[in-house]
């Protein structure tokens, strides 16, 4: 389970979410991060790779943790947007992930959690964008059901300021794994586009390989499904999509950690679904290496804002969109 321990000055300042046996814990002081999903003290999300610490407008992601649950808005990527008031610098991984949120008087207590606990089900944090003038309310709510548990995660964003604000969206959801674990997708997807792949594994940005079977740039084949060691040092950024109705979902099973975690989402609001599948291979500088799969529901098929087409999005002044997924947790 999350431990509060080795964060720098933030255990007063934790959330915690719980419904029976499954516990999450937030922090709003570092970008809202979602630390932990732990069910029956298992912890599914990866572990830090570095301490959790304050950060800075411009670091790069792995200079931080790069760990658990993040939104990435309003750009995966860093790049420079043009924008009615000038062109704006959006860094690494959007601004979300830097910035303190605010939960102050959004907590309530149900009768999942007793008031002695200090924990409910259901929170709801705001951060807010500094590169545009974006902001994005996020209500997590834990519930049990017939096979395990489910998170489900409501988002409104709206632009606060004066002029239009491009953006694009991605969850950042980051499992951890074992070796021969299986990532899911529904069987109507057969390819992917490359949007990088460490060593050009699997090719160049744009190319497309075949799923679950992919050709490997040399020549050999992959199975995509199939988690690798961390010896393999794999680090492939994939995306589907646009995805049909029925393409709505996917999947993690973790045989070994006895769960099968499960994204629903709408693809009016998320029609791309990014996968991050990573054995060892970052970061690319020295150090602690990341062991997940990160299954990112998204708006755009592509990571930098700056790269537009028929998915890019703008809100207008004072304009908000909503959208909504949930998570299965189920036990296996």
């Amino acid at each position: 389970m999350f431990d509060a321990v080795g964060l720098t000055g933030v255990a007063k300042e934790n959330v915690l979410i719980q419904s029976g046996d499954c516990t999450v814990a937030l922090l709003p002081q570092f970008g809202g991060k979602i630390a932990s999903i732990c069910v029956k003290n298992r912890e599914l999300l990866h572990a830090p790779l570095a301490e959790v610490a304050p950060r800075t407008r411009t670091m790069a992601f792995d200079a931080g943790d790069a760990s658990g649950w993040d939104e990435c808005l309003p750009s995966v990527a860093a790049c420079a947007v043009k924008t009615n008031s000038g062109v704006v610098e959006i860094p690494d991984h959007g601004d979300l992930w830097r910035v303190e949120w605010d939960a102050a008087g959004n907590r309530e207590q149900d009768n999942h959690a007793g008031a002695e606990t200090g924990r409910s089900n259901s929170i709801t944090l705001r951060g807010e964008c500094f590169s545009l003038p974006l902001a994005l309310d996020r209500t997590l709510t834990l519930t049990e059901s017939g096979k395990g548990w489910q998170l489900l995660v409501d988002y409104r964003l709206t632009n606060a300021g004066r002029i239009p604000a491009p953006w694009s969206w991605a969850a950042h959801p980051l499992w951890a794994v074992d070796a021969g674990d299986n990532v899911e997708l529904p069987e109507s997807i057969t390819s992917l586009r490359v949007e990088g792949s460490g060593g050009g594994r699997l090719g160049a940005n744009g190319d497309r390989v075949g799923w679950p079977i992919a050709k490997r740039a040399k020549g050999a084949q992959a199975d995509l499904r199939v988690v690798q060691s961390r010896r393999s040092r794999i680090a492939d950024k994939l995306f589907a999509g646009p995805l049909a109705a029925n393409e709505n979902w996917c999947a993690l099973l973790r045989p070994k950690a006895g769960v099968r975690i499960r994204f629903s989402f709408d693809v009016d609001d998320a029609p791309y679904l990014g996968l991050w599948l990573c054995y060892g291979g970052w970061p690319e500088r020295r150090g602690a290496k990341q062991m997940c799969v990160a299954m990112e529901p998204s708006t755009a098929p592509v990571d930098s804002l700056a790269r537009t087409g028929e998915w890019s999005r703008v809100l207008k002044p004072s304009e908000s969109t909503s959208w909504k997924m949930s998570v299965a947790i189920e036990i296996v």
